[in-house]
């Protein structure tokens, strides 16, 4: 199999559906986003998939994304802290920077993840 770029998934809001909040980088209490685990087997096929946290800097936090991702039946290719280099990253918490400044601050004040909105 040859080259495939890679394609970033931010864990919480994006594959772990993160409707308790935060309970710990150990502790990952709810369900996966709905159709998640299709979308990421779909993409696998054309793209390498790591998923990047913030969990990862905390101790417990790869291992503990791992069995939630096995528990799920959810591969990927990596669970990371470090953001590698990739094609495109998917996360709840990011804005599309168009290249224009005119109203950044407001577009970042009024910003709301989708599960909050």
């Amino acid at each position: 199999m040859g080259y495939k770029p890679t394609v970033i998934f931010d864990f919480d809001g994006v594959i772990h559906s993160y409707t308790s909040g935060w309970k710990g980088a150990d502790r990952i209490p709810d369900k996966p986003v709905h159709g998640i685990q299709e979308a990421i087997n779909h993409i696998r096929d054309h793209y390498k998939v790591v998923v990047v946290s913030t969990r990862c800097y905390q101790t417990g936090g790869i291992d503990a994304i791992n069995e939630w991702l096995n528990k799920y039946d959810i591969f990927v290719d990596d669970v990371t802290a470090e953001k590698p280099p990739a094609h495109v990253q998917i996360d709840d918490r990011a804005i599309t920077f168009t290249g224009d400044t005119e109203g950044l601050l407001n577009t970042i004040q009024e910003f709301r993840p989708w599960n909050h909105s």
